[in-house]
């Protein structure tokens, strides 16, 4: 039975010695069992507590199997039940099935029939729960399941990840956007001791604010206006794998604290739940912003600060990264290539050198639809510079000064004010930009802002 009988399971019996020697039996096999008499004691139990699997009688006092089987299945779908039933009661029992129930199990109980017909339902729900993350991963696209890496800084960044793969500390990925950190995040898992377990990401900076904890933690049901049943949050099922907080520093501080308590004591509640959930999971995390500046301005936990950055590993941009370029480069070519039915598809030794000479602000990330762009539009086999469509962003020829250009004076103090604020924030911005060659989270770094507001800036001041 091995790893899976560590499983809370709920046993539903009326009959005190035959709920006594089930329990007793299911213990020695490993389960952490509740045991209640009667329905009204199983229904309290199923909405207070978390549990991996159900047992019960299909006849109860004052209620059926059936009934709690429904109970069940409101609060959380994926928890297994499985029914016992006396002679004379299988046609009830065939239904509930078609209801829901995992199977059934006739009495007399024969005890090694049981836990083969429980160990099933435990690998079903394992199964579902990896299906579930197998559809999330599958709606995201990774890149190449190994990293292109020939230059020396990422021949650096390469042995920190061997080395700290094998243990459990928390690694935080430092590096612009689009430099591959969860593709290094995948790496680390993949060679560590959790490899078999599951991997989960989950991208801070692209879930509303009011959905993070949600996400992360889950909720009961009831929790909030249209939580229908239990929802099981990312830190659950990462359970015994490792975790991935992408854009870390844009958590907003109640989540941070809840995120230093799981680090700390590996414990959390769902949202609107009471009971504590217990998990073993490892953090790796990622920024493209500097955390040390957040948390000089207070909008980052000193202490989360500290507990991540035990050892950060900084991830070069590519433009960086030298002959990087055309390798990638060409392994994407190739890709796309086969995707679109082009296997013919090569680069110009123009384009490769127009691709050298980009300064590449998205990164690999940018990269990437660059020559899926090409490969899909070319007309030919011969990717050449015009198929890639690399245009600089338009800087101003002169960024204007406050002193010489005509202010308009007119209109009241709040008025003026504001026109004069206006103008400053787009000199600023717009001086900043062109100096970080438009690479905007290199910007939001220098004027110490978030990645977010400069963009909210930039749109509004139409830049």
């Amino acid at each position: 039975m091995g790893a899976l009988m560590s499983e809370r399971l709920l046993l539903v019996e009326d009959k005190a010695e035959l709920r006594q020697m089930l329990k007793l039996a299911l213990q020695k096999a490993g389960f952490q069992v509740q045991e209640a008499a009667d329905g009204a004691e199983a229904s309290r139990l199923i909405h207070s507590q978390p549990f991996s699997l159900v047992l019960t009688d299909l006849r109860l006092p004052g209620c059926t199997g059936l009934d709690l089987l429904r109970q069940v299945q409101e609060v959380d779908p994926g928890v297994p039940v499985v029914l016992m039933t006396a002679y004379g009661s299988i046609e009830e029992a065939v239904r509930a099935m078609k209801e829901g129930a995992f199977d059934f199990i006739q009495k007399p109980i024969d005890l090694e029939h049981l836990k083969m017909l429980l160990e099933r339902a435990l690998l079903q729900q394992k199964l579902v729960r990896e299906n579930l993350l197998l559809k999330e991963e599958a709606a995201a696209r990774y890149g190449f399941p190994r990293i292109i890496a020939r230059h020396a800084s990422m021949e650096a960044v390469a042995r920190d990840v061997q080395r700290v793969a094998p243990t459990e500390t928390t690694v935080l990925l430092l590096g612009e956007s689009g430099t591959g950190k969860e593709l290094f995040a995948r790496a680390i898992h993949q060679l560590s001791p959790r490899q078999a377990q599951p991997f989960v990401a989950i991208n801070s900076a692209a879930i509303p604010e009011g959905l993070v904890e949600n996400e992360l933690f889950g909720h009961e049901k009831g929790a909030y206006t249209g939580a229908g049943a239990r929802k099981i949050g990312k830190f659950e099922l990462a359970h015994r794998g490792t975790i991935f907080l992408d854009e870390i520093g844009d958590l907003p501080p109640s989540i941070q604290s809840k995120i230093l308590r799981v680090l700390e004591e590996r414990k959390f509640e769902r949202v609107g739940g009471l009971q504590t959930i217990e998990v073993d999971v490892r953090v790796l995390a990622a920024t493209n912003c500097d955390l040390r500046q957040a948390v000089a301005r207070k909008l980052f936990r000193e202490d989360l600060y500290f507990r991540i950055a035990a050892l950060p590993i900084e991830i070069p941009p590519l433009r960086e990264r030298g002959d990087d370029i055309l390798e990638l480069a060409r392994r994407f070519v190739q890709q796309f290539g086969h995707e679109f039915h082009k296997p013919r598809s090569v680069l110009s030794p123009e384009a490769e050198e127009a691709l050298l000479a980009y300064e590449w602000p998205g990164n690999v990330r940018e990269l990437q639809n660059t020559i899926e762009r090409a490969v899909i539009l070319a007309d030919h086999d011969c990717i050449r510079p015009e198929d890639l469509n690399l245009r600089l962003p338009s800087v101003p020829a002169k960024v204007p000064e406050i002193g010489p250009e005509p202010f308009d004076w007119e209109g009241s103090l709040e008025e003026v004010t504001g026109r004069a604020v206006t103008l400053v924030e787009r000199t600023k911005i717009l001086q900043v930009l062109k100096e970080a060659h438009w690479n905007k989270a290199r910007a939001a770094e220098k004027l110490g802002i978030a990645y977010k507001t400069l963009l909210a800036k930039a749109r509004s001041l139409d830049l």
